[in-house]
């Protein structure tokens, strides 16, 4: 069972006084990389939210958005008062721009002000309460599972984009071995044909008989397929186990099969081994590139 590192969860939950809204979001990492914007108000909560995420998403990019408003009919406590000092002072520098410039002062002293910066001044009261905080919780835990549930998702497209191109790799492994006894006899028939081309050549047919036997064991395919054969069941068995967490050793396979599939190439010594050789290397490619979001 695979889980991917990609997904997208949201929630909103309400207290008396507060709605709060939580969205998170995660893509690929090699460890968990987490991103918190939180209200001021949640600022002493923080450590518990990340505990909570970071023990369940373990791996990947994260970020985690708290919003926090006045819950529908409720109004918030204000404390607003007039800077008397700051409308006094822009009164004055207008008076005076306008004697300077001879220009009339303005008909509506208040429109003009109330347009100045730093006139009025509001404090919001900004605390969390203990219904607040369980809200905060609540909407954290459903972001996270809506998560979860999408990256679950993600995860079985990867398995059956994985299974796919493994299958494939193995259909182009059975594919070399209609060549393999063609490439021998030309190898051999290569080596002799060199051997006619040289004059009065006097060689022990029995040594060359031998190092002939040496050179064509050297290219000798059959392990590396074998290897390679188990690679791949294994990698389909790591893949299917009722856990998660195999994206690492879902990737040290694949590396192992890119060791025998390059050794394939290198040995070969035959064009169409060499084209099949080709495919296999592109397909793993592809699997190396999505194993990446692999949990």
């Amino acid at each position: 069972m695979l889980m991917s590192m990609t997904g997208f969860g949201k929630a909103v939950a309400e207290s008396p006084t507060k709605k709060i809204t939580v969205e998170i979001k995660s893509l690929n990492s090699k460890q968990l990389d987490l991103n918190v914007r939180i209200p001021y108000s949640f600022r002493e909560h923080e450590l518990d939210v990340r505990a909570a995420v970071g023990h369940t998403l373990e791996r990947g990019k994260v970020d985690l958005i708290i919003s926090s408003e006045t819950a529908h009919g409720v109004l918030a406590p204000l404390s607003t008062a007039l800077n008397v000092e700051a409308l006094a002072a822009y009164k004055r520098q207008i008076a005076d721009a306008s004697a300077a410039l001879g220009i009339p002062e303005p008909a509506d002293w208040y429109s003009v002000l109330m347009r100045f910066p730093d006139v009025v001044h509001t404090e919001t009261p900004d605390t969390a309460d203990d219904a607040d905080m369980a809200a905060l919780d609540k909407a954290v835990a459903a972001a996270i599972a809506a998560l979860m549930s999408h990256r679950r998702a993600e995860g079985e497209a990867l398995e059956r984009f994985f299974a796919e191109r493994i299958e494939a790799i193995g259909q182009l492994l059975a594919g070399i071995e209609p060549f393999e006894k063609e490439r021998v006899a030309k190898i051999r028939l290569r080596m002799e044909d060199g051997l006619a081309k040289i004059p009065v050549a006097e060689y022990d047919k029995g040594r060359l008989e031998q190092e002939m036997i040496f050179y064509i064991e050297k290219l000798d395919v059959n392990e590396e397929k074998q290897r390679l054969s188990r690679h791949l069941a294994y990698f389909i068995e790591t893949m299917e186990a009722p856990r998660s967490g195999q994206g690492k050793k879902l990737g040290f396979i694949a590396q192992e099969m890119g060791r025998e599939i390059n050794t394939l190439g290198s040995k070969s010594n035959h064009a169409d081994m060499q084209a099949i050789v080709v495919k296999m290397k592109d397909l793993l490619e592809q699997i190396k590139e999505q194993v990446l979001n692999v949990m």
